[in-house]
Protein backbone atom coordinates (compact mmCIF):
# COMPACT_ATOMS: atom_id res chain seq x y z
CA UNK A 1 0.00 0.00 0.00
CA UNK A 2 1.14 3.32 -0.64
CA UNK A 3 0.67 6.15 1.25
CA UNK A 4 0.99 10.20 1.54
CA UNK A 5 1.60 12.07 4.30
CA UNK A 6 0.64 15.75 5.09
CA UNK A 7 2.44 17.72 7.89
CA UNK A 8 -0.72 20.35 7.43
CA UNK A 9 -0.20 24.30 8.45
CA UNK A 10 -1.87 27.09 7.71
CA UNK A 11 1.52 28.10 5.13
CA UNK A 12 2.51 25.63 3.95
CA UNK A 13 2.15 21.64 3.81
CA UNK A 14 4.83 19.68 4.24
CA UNK A 15 4.81 16.16 1.88
CA UNK A 16 5.65 12.97 2.33
CA UNK A 17 5.63 9.31 0.63
CA UNK A 18 6.19 5.87 1.16
CA UNK A 19 5.21 2.41 -0.14
CA UNK A 20 4.10 0.00 3.06
CA UNK A 21 5.74 -2.55 1.69
CA UNK A 22 9.35 -0.96 1.89
CA UNK A 23 8.12 1.25 5.00
CA UNK A 24 10.60 4.02 4.19
CA UNK A 25 9.01 7.72 4.34
CA UNK A 26 10.69 9.66 1.78
CA UNK A 27 9.96 13.71 1.76
CA UNK A 28 8.66 15.73 -1.18
CA UNK A 29 8.42 18.76 -1.95
CA UNK A 30 6.61 21.52 0.19
CA UNK A 31 3.23 22.91 -0.88
CA UNK A 32 2.57 26.29 -0.42
CA UNK A 33 -1.04 27.23 1.12
CA UNK A 34 -2.04 29.33 -1.45
CA UNK A 35 -6.08 28.34 -2.98
CA UNK A 36 -4.25 25.65 -5.15
CA UNK A 37 -2.91 23.07 -2.30
CA UNK A 38 -5.92 20.90 -2.95
CA UNK A 39 -5.44 20.58 -6.56
CA UNK A 40 -1.73 20.47 -6.08
CA UNK A 41 -2.19 17.23 -3.57
CA UNK A 42 -4.47 15.89 -5.86
CA UNK A 43 -1.71 16.20 -9.13
CA UNK A 44 0.31 14.76 -6.60
CA UNK A 45 -2.08 11.80 -5.65
CA UNK A 46 -3.18 11.02 -9.00
CA UNK A 47 0.74 11.05 -10.74
CA UNK A 48 2.04 8.51 -7.62
CA UNK A 49 -1.54 6.54 -7.73
CA UNK A 50 -1.94 7.34 -4.29
CA UNK A 51 -5.33 7.56 -2.42
CA UNK A 52 -4.30 6.94 1.04
CA UNK A 53 -3.40 9.63 3.22
CA UNK A 54 -1.77 10.25 6.23
CA UNK A 55 -2.55 13.75 8.44
CA UNK A 56 -0.31 14.29 11.36
CA UNK A 57 -2.74 15.40 14.22
CA UNK A 58 -1.45 17.98 16.05
CA UNK A 59 -1.61 17.38 20.58
CA UNK A 60 -0.81 19.52 23.52
CA UNK A 61 1.81 18.42 25.95
CA UNK A 62 -1.42 16.70 28.14
CA UNK A 63 -2.08 14.74 24.81
CA UNK A 64 -5.12 17.20 24.16
CA UNK A 65 -6.45 18.37 20.61
CA UNK A 66 -5.52 22.50 19.83
CA UNK A 67 -6.71 24.62 17.69
CA UNK A 68 -4.42 23.78 14.74
CA UNK A 69 -5.93 20.41 15.37
CA UNK A 70 -9.23 22.21 14.40
CA UNK A 71 -7.37 23.08 11.46
CA UNK A 72 -6.54 19.97 10.38
CA UNK A 73 -9.87 18.12 10.96
CA UNK A 74 -11.43 20.89 8.94
CA UNK A 75 -8.40 20.72 6.12
CA UNK A 76 -9.37 16.32 5.85
CA UNK A 77 -13.39 17.19 5.18
CA UNK A 78 -12.02 19.64 2.35
CA UNK A 79 -9.46 16.80 1.06
CA UNK A 80 -12.05 14.25 1.00
CA UNK A 81 -14.34 16.42 -0.96
CA UNK A 82 -11.74 17.53 -3.48
CA UNK A 83 -10.44 14.27 -3.44
CA UNK A 84 -13.52 11.87 -2.90
CA UNK A 85 -11.58 8.39 -2.99
CA UNK A 86 -8.91 9.46 -0.81
CA UNK A 87 -8.93 7.34 2.42
CA UNK A 88 -7.61 9.35 5.53
CA UNK A 89 -5.62 8.18 8.55
CA UNK A 90 -4.39 10.91 11.35
CA UNK A 91 -1.26 10.02 13.44
CA UNK A 92 -1.06 11.97 16.37
CA UNK A 93 2.49 14.22 16.25
CA UNK A 94 3.73 16.97 18.25
CA UNK A 95 7.14 18.84 17.72
CA UNK A 96 8.09 16.95 14.42
CA UNK A 97 9.44 20.39 13.43
CA UNK A 98 11.81 20.83 15.79
CA UNK A 99 13.08 16.92 15.46
CA UNK A 100 12.67 17.85 11.79
CA UNK A 101 14.99 20.54 12.06
CA UNK A 102 17.28 19.12 14.33
CA UNK A 103 17.83 16.15 11.72
CA UNK A 104 18.25 18.52 8.98
CA UNK A 105 20.92 20.54 10.55
CA UNK A 106 22.61 17.15 11.11
CA UNK A 107 22.85 16.56 7.02
CA UNK A 108 23.24 20.01 5.33
CA UNK A 109 24.23 23.87 6.65
CA UNK A 110 21.09 25.22 5.44
CA UNK A 111 17.98 24.73 5.45
CA UNK A 112 14.37 26.31 4.11
CA UNK A 113 11.39 26.21 5.98
CA UNK A 114 9.47 23.96 3.27
CA UNK A 115 12.13 21.32 3.91
CA UNK A 116 11.69 20.92 7.29
CA UNK A 117 7.48 20.86 7.00
CA UNK A 118 8.60 17.96 4.49
CA UNK A 119 10.51 15.74 7.05
CA UNK A 120 7.88 16.35 9.20
CA UNK A 121 5.37 14.82 7.18
CA UNK A 122 8.29 11.93 6.48
CA UNK A 123 8.54 11.29 10.31
CA UNK A 124 4.83 11.86 10.70
CA UNK A 125 4.86 8.84 7.76
CA UNK A 126 7.44 6.68 9.79
CA UNK A 127 5.84 6.57 12.86
CA UNK A 128 2.68 5.76 11.50
CA UNK A 129 4.37 3.04 8.91
CA UNK A 130 6.53 1.59 11.90
CA UNK A 131 3.08 2.06 14.87
CA UNK A 132 1.52 -0.19 12.10
CA UNK A 133 3.88 -2.69 12.14
CA UNK A 134 4.30 -2.62 15.65
CA UNK A 135 7.95 -1.88 15.75
CA UNK A 136 8.89 1.28 17.72
CA UNK A 137 9.76 4.60 15.68
CA UNK A 138 13.29 6.05 16.17
CA UNK A 139 11.78 8.73 17.81
CA UNK A 140 9.94 7.26 20.27
CA UNK A 141 13.05 4.93 21.27
CA UNK A 142 15.49 7.96 21.62
CA UNK A 143 12.45 9.41 24.43
CA UNK A 144 12.14 5.99 25.84
CA UNK A 145 15.87 6.38 26.80
CA UNK A 146 15.89 9.70 28.31
CA UNK A 147 13.34 8.23 30.44
CA UNK A 148 16.41 5.92 31.80
CA UNK A 149 17.40 7.09 35.13
CA UNK A 150 20.17 5.27 37.47
CA UNK A 151 23.14 3.37 36.38
CA UNK A 152 22.52 -0.41 35.40
CA UNK A 153 24.54 -3.11 34.79
CA UNK A 154 27.23 -2.76 32.41
CA UNK A 155 25.22 -4.90 29.80
CA UNK A 156 22.20 -2.54 29.84
CA UNK A 157 24.83 0.40 28.83
CA UNK A 158 26.18 -2.16 26.20
CA UNK A 159 22.83 -2.57 25.10
CA UNK A 160 21.93 1.08 24.80
CA UNK A 161 25.34 1.57 22.59
CA UNK A 162 24.46 -0.97 20.40
CA UNK A 163 20.60 0.51 19.72
CA UNK A 164 21.98 3.87 19.10
CA UNK A 165 24.28 2.47 16.97
CA UNK A 166 21.25 0.66 15.18
CA UNK A 167 19.22 3.91 14.87
CA UNK A 168 22.26 5.72 13.20
CA UNK A 169 22.58 2.85 10.92
CA UNK A 170 19.15 3.25 9.99
CA UNK A 171 18.93 7.28 10.02
CA UNK A 172 21.94 6.81 7.55
CA UNK A 173 20.34 4.75 5.59
CA UNK A 174 17.23 6.13 5.38
CA UNK A 175 18.89 9.87 4.40
CA UNK A 176 20.87 7.71 1.96
CA UNK A 177 17.53 6.45 0.13
CA UNK A 178 16.23 9.45 0.51
CA UNK A 179 18.98 11.17 -1.39
CA UNK A 180 19.26 8.44 -3.80
CA UNK A 181 15.75 8.77 -5.13
CA UNK A 182 16.16 12.71 -5.06
CA UNK A 183 18.66 12.42 -7.93
CA UNK A 184 16.16 9.89 -9.67
CA UNK A 185 13.70 12.93 -10.80
CA UNK A 186 14.77 15.64 -13.54
CA UNK A 187 16.54 18.11 -13.47
CA UNK A 188 14.29 20.13 -14.48
CA UNK A 189 10.45 19.17 -12.96
CA UNK A 190 8.26 20.72 -15.55
CA UNK A 191 5.76 19.78 -18.44
CA UNK A 192 7.95 20.15 -21.65
CA UNK A 193 4.86 19.84 -23.82
CA UNK A 194 4.58 22.72 -25.87
CA UNK A 195 6.53 24.83 -23.83
CA UNK A 196 9.35 27.11 -24.96
CA UNK A 197 11.80 26.99 -21.61
CA UNK A 198 15.50 26.43 -21.82
CA UNK A 199 15.17 23.18 -19.57
CA UNK A 200 12.73 21.87 -22.76
CA UNK A 201 15.10 22.47 -25.54
CA UNK A 202 16.71 19.39 -26.67
CA UNK A 203 21.02 18.82 -26.09
CA UNK A 204 22.68 16.75 -28.18
CA UNK A 205 24.15 14.02 -26.48
CA UNK A 206 27.03 11.25 -28.07
CA UNK A 207 27.59 7.96 -26.64
CA UNK A 208 30.71 7.12 -28.29
CA UNK A 209 31.62 3.25 -29.31
CA UNK A 210 33.17 1.01 -25.97
CA UNK A 211 31.86 3.76 -23.69
CA UNK A 212 31.31 2.80 -20.35
CA UNK A 213 28.23 3.69 -17.86
CA UNK A 214 31.03 5.62 -15.25
CA UNK A 215 31.98 8.13 -18.66
CA UNK A 216 28.56 8.17 -19.62
CA UNK A 217 27.87 9.45 -16.02
CA UNK A 218 29.95 11.53 -15.73
CA UNK A 219 29.15 13.36 -18.95
CA UNK A 220 25.74 13.68 -18.25
CA UNK A 221 26.54 15.39 -15.17
CA UNK A 222 28.53 17.81 -16.92
CA UNK A 223 26.06 18.50 -19.51
CA UNK A 224 23.43 19.32 -17.30
CA UNK A 225 20.95 16.32 -17.71
CA UNK A 226 21.29 14.74 -14.43
CA UNK A 227 21.79 15.19 -10.66
CA UNK A 228 24.13 12.56 -9.78
CA UNK A 229 26.37 10.38 -11.76
CA UNK A 230 26.59 7.98 -9.04
CA UNK A 231 22.68 7.79 -8.71
CA UNK A 232 22.57 7.71 -11.91
CA UNK A 233 24.95 4.67 -12.08
CA UNK A 234 23.40 2.61 -9.73
CA UNK A 235 19.69 3.15 -10.78
CA UNK A 236 21.36 1.64 -14.76
CA UNK A 237 22.61 -0.98 -12.88
CA UNK A 238 19.89 -2.21 -11.08
CA UNK A 239 17.77 -1.59 -14.12
CA UNK A 240 19.89 -2.76 -17.36
CA UNK A 241 19.20 -6.18 -16.60
CA UNK A 242 22.53 -7.31 -18.11
CA UNK A 243 21.95 -4.96 -21.13
CA UNK A 244 24.92 -2.53 -22.36
CA UNK A 245 23.90 1.33 -23.42
CA UNK A 246 24.10 1.78 -27.26
CA UNK A 247 26.05 3.92 -28.85
CA UNK A 248 24.57 6.79 -30.70
CA UNK A 249 23.76 10.43 -30.82
CA UNK A 250 20.94 11.30 -28.54
CA UNK A 251 18.54 14.15 -27.62
CA UNK A 252 17.85 14.77 -24.51
CA UNK A 253 16.33 17.59 -22.56
CA UNK A 254 16.74 18.76 -19.03
CA UNK A 255 12.95 17.21 -18.07
CA UNK A 256 13.94 13.47 -18.60
CA UNK A 257 14.08 11.61 -15.26
CA UNK A 258 16.59 8.91 -15.01
CA UNK A 259 14.37 6.27 -15.48
CA UNK A 260 13.69 7.89 -19.04
CA UNK A 261 17.33 8.39 -19.83
CA UNK A 262 18.24 4.97 -18.75
CA UNK A 263 15.78 3.20 -21.28
CA UNK A 264 16.86 5.53 -23.91
CA UNK A 265 20.11 4.35 -23.83
CA UNK A 266 19.10 0.63 -23.46
CA UNK A 267 17.01 0.94 -26.09
CA UNK A 268 19.16 2.98 -28.49
CA UNK A 269 19.70 7.21 -30.36
CA UNK A 270 16.92 5.82 -32.89
CA UNK A 271 14.56 3.66 -31.00
CA UNK A 272 12.14 6.31 -30.43
CA UNK A 273 9.17 7.14 -32.85
CA UNK A 274 6.50 9.55 -32.40
CA UNK A 275 2.75 9.17 -33.36
CA UNK A 276 -0.32 11.35 -33.78
CA UNK A 277 -3.56 10.80 -32.47
CA UNK A 278 -5.73 13.63 -33.65
CA UNK A 279 -9.02 14.93 -31.52
CA UNK A 280 -12.01 13.56 -32.90
CA UNK A 281 -10.06 10.91 -35.17
CA UNK A 282 -11.87 7.93 -35.75
CA UNK A 283 -10.05 4.13 -34.86
CA UNK A 284 -10.43 3.35 -38.89
CA UNK A 285 -8.25 6.58 -39.48
CA UNK A 286 -5.88 5.49 -36.45
CA UNK A 287 -5.64 1.97 -37.86
CA UNK A 288 -4.97 2.87 -41.26
CA UNK A 289 -1.99 5.14 -39.27
CA UNK A 290 -0.50 2.73 -37.53
CA UNK A 291 -0.22 0.12 -40.47
CA UNK A 292 1.52 3.49 -42.72
CA UNK A 293 3.85 3.54 -39.47
CA UNK A 294 4.80 -0.04 -40.30
CA UNK A 295 2.80 -2.28 -38.32
CA UNK A 296 0.52 -5.53 -40.19
CA UNK A 297 -3.12 -5.24 -39.97
CA UNK A 298 -2.83 -8.92 -38.72
CA UNK A 299 -0.74 -6.89 -35.26
CA UNK A 300 -3.25 -3.59 -35.30
CA UNK A 301 -6.64 -5.37 -35.61
CA UNK A 302 -5.18 -7.95 -33.33
CA UNK A 303 -4.51 -5.49 -30.94
CA UNK A 304 -7.52 -3.72 -31.03
CA UNK A 305 -9.61 -6.77 -30.27
CA UNK A 306 -7.85 -7.00 -26.65
CA UNK A 307 -9.57 -7.14 -23.31
CA UNK A 308 -7.76 -3.84 -21.79
CA UNK A 309 -10.32 -3.67 -19.31
CA UNK A 310 -8.69 -5.71 -16.85
CA UNK A 311 -5.37 -3.14 -17.06
CA UNK A 312 -4.99 -0.59 -14.18
CA UNK A 313 -6.90 1.55 -16.47
CA UNK A 314 -9.91 -0.36 -16.98
CA UNK A 315 -11.83 1.02 -14.77
CA UNK A 316 -12.32 3.57 -17.31
CA UNK A 317 -14.95 1.00 -19.14
CA UNK A 318 -17.45 1.98 -16.96
CA UNK A 319 -20.99 1.35 -18.81
CA UNK A 320 -19.48 -0.74 -21.84
CA UNK A 321 -21.93 -2.86 -23.79
CA UNK A 322 -21.14 -6.13 -22.87
CA UNK A 323 -21.61 -6.83 -26.43
CA UNK A 324 -19.43 -3.80 -27.55
CA UNK A 325 -16.29 -4.84 -29.04
CA UNK A 326 -14.91 -1.57 -30.48
CA UNK A 327 -12.78 0.61 -28.61
CA UNK A 328 -13.94 4.04 -30.57
CA UNK A 329 -14.00 7.08 -27.78
CA UNK A 330 -11.07 5.77 -25.88
CA UNK A 331 -8.33 6.41 -27.97
CA UNK A 332 -6.89 10.01 -26.49
CA UNK A 333 -5.91 12.49 -29.34
CA UNK A 334 -2.19 13.54 -28.52
CA UNK A 335 0.96 13.11 -29.78
CA UNK A 336 2.99 9.83 -28.19
CA UNK A 337 6.45 8.90 -28.55
CA UNK A 338 7.19 5.42 -28.72
CA UNK A 339 10.01 2.41 -29.11
CA UNK A 340 10.47 0.88 -32.30
CA UNK A 341 9.92 -2.59 -30.72
CA UNK A 342 7.07 -1.62 -28.89
CA UNK A 343 4.27 -3.44 -30.33
CA UNK A 344 0.50 -2.32 -30.83
CA UNK A 345 -0.99 -3.40 -27.97
CA UNK A 346 1.77 -1.47 -26.03
CA UNK A 347 1.07 1.56 -28.22
CA UNK A 348 -2.69 1.17 -27.84
CA UNK A 349 -2.47 0.22 -24.34
CA UNK A 350 -0.97 3.63 -24.02
CA UNK A 351 -3.48 5.62 -25.86
CA UNK A 352 -6.77 4.23 -23.17
CA UNK A 353 -3.89 5.04 -20.04
CA UNK A 354 -3.48 8.80 -21.48
CA UNK A 355 -7.46 8.62 -21.79
CA UNK A 356 -8.25 7.51 -18.20
CA UNK A 357 -5.92 10.08 -16.77
CA UNK A 358 -7.91 12.69 -18.63
CA UNK A 359 -11.16 11.24 -17.28
CA UNK A 360 -9.64 10.82 -13.50
CA UNK A 361 -8.37 14.67 -13.73
CA UNK A 362 -11.28 16.32 -15.04
CA UNK A 363 -13.60 14.05 -12.36
CA UNK A 364 -16.04 12.95 -15.90
CA UNK A 365 -17.73 10.34 -13.72
CA UNK A 366 -19.39 12.26 -11.18
CA UNK A 367 -20.10 15.20 -13.85
CA UNK A 368 -21.54 12.84 -16.33
CA UNK A 369 -23.57 11.58 -13.39
CA UNK A 370 -25.41 14.81 -12.83
CA UNK A 371 -27.02 14.53 -16.41
CA UNK A 372 -28.05 10.72 -15.85
CA UNK A 373 -25.51 9.60 -18.17
CA UNK A 374 -22.65 6.96 -17.25
CA UNK A 375 -19.04 6.70 -17.93
CA UNK A 376 -19.77 5.04 -21.48
CA UNK A 377 -22.78 7.22 -22.25
CA UNK A 378 -21.20 10.39 -21.66
CA UNK A 379 -18.21 9.59 -24.01
CA UNK A 380 -20.33 8.62 -26.46
CA UNK A 381 -22.35 12.00 -26.15
CA UNK A 382 -19.21 13.85 -26.34
CA UNK A 383 -18.23 12.12 -29.58
CA UNK A 384 -21.26 13.38 -31.13
CA UNK A 385 -20.26 16.81 -29.87
CA UNK A 386 -17.16 16.91 -31.30
CA UNK A 387 -17.78 15.82 -34.66
CA UNK A 388 -20.76 18.65 -35.23
CA UNK A 389 -19.93 21.42 -33.28
CA UNK A 390 -17.40 23.48 -35.79
CA UNK A 391 -15.08 24.69 -33.33
CA UNK A 392 -14.42 24.29 -29.14
CA UNK A 393 -16.39 27.49 -28.54
CA UNK A 394 -19.76 25.86 -29.35
CA UNK A 395 -19.01 22.78 -27.90
CA UNK A 396 -21.04 23.28 -24.73
CA UNK A 397 -23.68 24.94 -27.28
CA UNK A 398 -24.68 22.07 -29.08
CA UNK A 399 -23.98 19.55 -25.77
CA UNK A 400 -27.34 21.49 -24.62
CA UNK A 401 -29.28 21.16 -27.39
CA UNK A 402 -28.59 17.50 -27.37
CA UNK A 403 -29.79 17.17 -23.78
CA UNK A 404 -32.75 19.26 -24.75
CA UNK A 405 -33.80 16.82 -27.33
CA UNK A 406 -33.45 13.67 -25.43
CA UNK A 407 -34.90 15.09 -22.67
CA UNK A 408 -38.24 16.23 -24.70
CA UNK A 409 -38.26 12.48 -26.10
CA UNK A 410 -36.49 13.71 -30.01
CA UNK A 411 -34.37 11.84 -31.86
CA UNK A 412 -30.92 13.00 -31.38
CA UNK A 413 -30.85 13.62 -34.81
CA UNK A 414 -27.23 14.39 -36.05
CA UNK A 415 -26.37 13.82 -39.26
CA UNK A 416 -22.86 12.99 -38.13
CA UNK A 417 -23.93 10.12 -36.00
CA UNK A 418 -25.35 8.78 -39.83
CA UNK A 419 -22.39 9.33 -41.83
CA UNK A 420 -20.45 7.28 -39.11
CA UNK A 421 -22.57 4.34 -39.82
CA UNK A 422 -22.28 4.65 -43.56
CA UNK A 423 -18.40 5.01 -42.89
CA UNK A 424 -18.99 1.30 -40.98
CA UNK A 425 -21.16 -0.24 -43.37
CA UNK A 426 -19.92 1.36 -47.06
CA UNK A 427 -16.55 2.78 -46.61
CA UNK A 428 -16.24 3.38 -49.98
CA UNK A 429 -19.79 5.24 -50.57
CA UNK A 430 -20.62 2.65 -53.60
CA UNK A 431 -23.91 1.70 -51.61
CA UNK A 432 -24.78 4.87 -50.03
CA UNK A 433 -24.11 7.69 -52.46
CA UNK A 434 -26.08 10.41 -51.47
CA UNK A 435 -27.48 12.37 -48.32
CA UNK A 436 -30.89 11.11 -48.38
CA UNK A 437 -29.44 6.95 -48.52
CA UNK A 438 -27.33 8.24 -45.92
CA UNK A 439 -29.73 9.58 -43.32
CA UNK A 440 -32.06 6.79 -43.90
CA UNK A 441 -29.29 4.35 -43.02
CA UNK A 442 -30.24 1.20 -41.07
CA UNK A 443 -27.54 1.09 -37.87
CA UNK A 444 -27.93 2.07 -34.45
CA UNK A 445 -25.53 4.50 -35.08
CA UNK A 446 -28.11 6.32 -37.03
CA UNK A 447 -29.66 8.80 -34.20
CA UNK A 448 -31.62 10.43 -37.59
CA UNK A 449 -33.87 7.08 -37.62
CA UNK A 450 -33.43 5.66 -33.77
CA UNK A 451 -34.01 7.96 -30.54
CA UNK A 452 -31.37 8.53 -27.38
CA UNK A 453 -27.53 8.23 -28.28
CA UNK A 454 -25.88 6.42 -30.87
CA UNK A 455 -24.75 2.70 -30.43
CA UNK A 456 -21.45 3.80 -29.28
CA UNK A 457 -18.77 6.70 -29.55
CA UNK A 458 -18.40 7.41 -33.13
CA UNK A 459 -14.99 9.53 -32.44
CA UNK A 460 -12.59 9.66 -29.90
CA UNK A 461 -13.25 12.89 -28.48
CA UNK A 462 -11.31 16.09 -27.19
CA UNK A 463 -10.77 17.15 -23.53
CA UNK A 464 -12.89 20.23 -24.78
CA UNK A 465 -15.70 17.62 -26.00
CA UNK A 466 -16.13 15.88 -22.73
CA UNK A 467 -15.99 19.01 -20.77
CA UNK A 468 -18.63 20.40 -22.68
CA UNK A 469 -21.01 17.51 -22.16
CA UNK A 470 -19.75 17.80 -18.15
CA UNK A 471 -20.68 21.49 -18.35
CA UNK A 472 -23.41 22.21 -21.12
CA UNK A 473 -24.22 25.68 -21.29
CA UNK A 474 -27.71 26.26 -19.62
CA UNK A 475 -28.24 29.41 -21.76
CA UNK A 476 -29.52 27.80 -24.28
CA UNK A 477 -31.74 25.09 -22.61
CA UNK A 478 -34.66 26.49 -24.83
CA UNK A 479 -33.11 25.54 -28.11
CA UNK A 480 -33.46 23.23 -29.73
CA UNK A 481 -31.63 23.54 -33.35
CA UNK A 482 -28.77 24.45 -34.53
CA UNK A 483 -26.72 24.73 -38.01
CA UNK A 484 -22.96 25.70 -39.58
CA UNK A 485 -23.46 28.51 -41.79
CA UNK A 486 -21.41 29.06 -44.47
CA UNK A 487 -19.56 31.57 -42.96
CA UNK A 488 -18.18 28.84 -40.10
CA UNK A 489 -20.23 30.47 -37.47
CA UNK A 490 -23.04 28.02 -35.53
CA UNK A 491 -26.91 29.27 -35.67
CA UNK A 492 -29.24 27.91 -32.59
CA UNK A 493 -33.43 28.25 -33.07
CA UNK A 494 -36.12 27.22 -30.56
CA UNK A 495 -38.30 25.46 -33.55
CA UNK A 496 -38.08 24.18 -36.70
CA UNK A 497 -39.54 27.51 -38.43
CA UNK A 498 -36.49 29.19 -36.75
CA UNK A 499 -34.11 26.21 -38.23
CA UNK A 500 -35.71 26.49 -41.72
CA UNK A 501 -34.98 30.63 -41.63
CA UNK A 502 -31.08 29.59 -40.24
CA UNK A 503 -30.78 27.23 -43.49
CA UNK A 504 -32.48 30.10 -45.78
CA UNK A 505 -30.29 33.11 -44.72
CA UNK A 506 -26.98 31.13 -43.62
CA UNK A 507 -26.29 27.55 -44.92
CA UNK A 508 -27.09 27.33 -48.73
CA UNK A 509 -23.55 25.60 -49.19
CA UNK A 510 -22.74 23.64 -45.75
CA UNK A 511 -26.38 22.24 -45.43
CA UNK A 512 -25.88 20.42 -48.91
CA UNK A 513 -22.32 19.14 -48.25
CA UNK A 514 -21.80 15.25 -49.11
CA UNK A 515 -22.23 13.29 -46.03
Amino acid sequence: MKLIALDVGTKRIGVAKADSKVRIAIPYNAIEVNGEEFQKISSLARAWDIDNFVLGMPRSNEGNETKQSTYVRKFAKELKRQIPEAKICFQDESLTSVEAEKRLKGRKKTTKKGDIDSEAAAIILQDFLEEKTGKTTSRAAAAGHKTIKGKGPRRHGFVRVLLVLLVLLVLAGGAAFVYYTHNLRPVAEIDCENNTADACRPTTFLVESGSGISQVANQLKEAGLIRDPLSFQIYFRLNSHGEHLKAGEYSFNQSLSVQRITELLLHGADSVFSFTVLPGDTMLNIRNNLINAGYTKEEVDEAFQHDYSKESYGWVFEGYPEDATSLEGYLYGETYEFFTDDDVETIVGRFIEEFAKIVREEDLQAKFAVHGLNLYQGITLASVVQREAGNTNDMAKVAQIFYNRLDAGMNLGSDVTASYAADLIDPDRTIYTDNISILDIDSPYNTRKNPGLPYGPIANPSVSALEAVANPDGSLSDMFFFLTGDDGKMYYAADDAGHQANIQNYCQKMCNIAL
